[in-house]
């Protein structure tokens, strides 16, 4: 017969490793191999599409600057306001912890806006467009952003009595409580393989936004439950029905539904037209105008 253990005991040092003033941790090299893993994502996705794969350089600064600055401000602003309002220079300490994922989530989708503008016209793609694929690259760089809270100790759920309860014994925890990181961790995995497996299989049948709605929902619903079994991670959540990270969620989740509503109903293909397959079908069109009129 297998026993299995009551609890694990789990308190790593987050530090890799550090030179004088630079300081190496577990959660920064998680967090930047989700923007790498996703570049190299976004490389298959538009070489499927026939687009320059050149442009991208310039995409993936945006989204880890937009990203980083998003999620920094997301937490500064939702959860403790007065506090960082009344200590700026604490914002800038990062390497401190503390990124919300929705004002991550609100940076990149303000800063893409930008860069869509930029580059779209060109290429024959739109704002939309850009979302599917953040959609389905998003999901594998958020499992690697909650591993990365696993190794920092943080963000953790209530007391259990589950054997894979965890003991966090770097914030000096004496109870197991509930891996809340590697949950969500666990559902952004699934999402990732249910997206990429639609890519892969059904993406000149999909509606441009589908994959969008699809990951809002995905990562936002799963969110919302998991926030059940957290522990407050600033006072005022203390008491709440629902705490700020459910509030946070439904907004986001209430957006999926309407950008899968919106692919249906635009019935826009989630794939980018080559551009001289539109000017082919543009002139068909004309000439049966012209047609039509002729007779």
């Amino acid at each position: 017969m297998i026993t299995l253990p009551l609890s694990i005991t789990w308190g790593p040092d987050p530090e890799i490793f550090s030179f004088g003033a630079l300081h190496i941790r577990y959660y920064s090299v998680l967090f930047v191999s989700g923007f790498i893993i996703g570049f190299w994502l976004f490389i298959k996705f538009f070489k499927r599409e026939n687009l320059p794969v050149d442009m991208l350089d310039s995409l993936l600064y945006t989204l880890l600057i937009a990203g980083t600055l998003g999620a920094r401000l997301g937490h500064c602003f939702f959860y403790e306001p007065n506090y960082y309002l009344s200590h700026p220079i604490e914002i800038l300490k990062i390497w401190e912890g503390g990124l919300a994922s929705h004002g991550g989530a609100l940076g990149i989708l303000i800063a893409i806006f930008f860069w869509v503008r930029k580059y779209g016209p060109k290429y024959n793609f739109d704002y939309v467009w850009l979302l599917d694929k953040l959609g389905i690259a998003t999901p594998l760089a958020g499992a690697l952003i909650r591993f990365g809270n696993f190794m920092n100790s943080e963000i953790y759920g209530d007391v259990t009595d589950l054997p894979w309860g965890v003991i966090f014994t770097l914030k000096g925890e004496t109870l197991p409580k509930h891996p809340t990181q590697l949950y969500e961790a666990l559902c952004y995995l699934l999402l990732f393989g249910l997206q990429m497996v639609i890519w892969k299989k059904w993406l000149p049948k999909m509606k441009r936004g589908v994959f969008f709605g699809i990951f809002f929902i995905g990562i936002f619903a799963s969110r919302f439950v998991i926030e059940f079994i957290k522990e407050p991670q600033v006072a005022f959540e203390e008491g709440m029905r629902l705490n700020m990270g459910q509030l946070l969620s439904i907004p986001f989740i209430l957006a999926g539904v309407g950008f899968i509503i919106y692919g249906y109903v635009s019935k826009k293909p989630a794939m980018v037209e080559p551009e001289p397959a539109k000017k082919k079908r543009e002139t068909t069109l004309t000439d049966n105008v012209r047609v039509k009129r002729e007779n």
